[in-house]
């Protein structure tokens, strides 16, 4: 996404969340794509990765981290305003994104 200035994306995400950068999710017509991962407690409490998608201006951006700063995926919800940048993942994952023991977003 060109007008998207990704660094700066990054380090707004990397204040509040573990980051990895990824090549391709196999999902490229719906860049940015952003998954973020319930930390051990929120599985725990039986949250589930959040797939988001077109996830490309500075809005949607402070809305992910105000989520992640809330608790995540099972301990708090996602503002909602983030449900139409939700999707349903592919079926085939790339390697490396099972469950994790981190919380980070993709």
């Amino acid at each position: 996404m060109p007008r998207l200035d990704h660094d700066e994306q990054i380090r707004k995400l990397a204040q509040v969340a573990d980051i990895r950068v990824t090549d391709c999710l196999d999902v490229c017509d719906q860049a940015n794509v952003l998954v973020v991962q319930p930390t051990p407690e929120g599985r725990a409490a039986g949250g589930r990765p959040i797939w988001l998608a077109l996830v490309n201006d500075e809005q949607a951006t402070a809305d992910i981290a105000d989520g992640v700063r809330a608790g995540g995926p099972g301990l708090a919800p996602m503002p909602a305003i983030l449900e139409s940048h939700r999707f349903t993942p592919p079926h085939r994952l790339p390697s490396g994104l099972g469950a994790s023991s981190t919380d980070h977003l993709e």
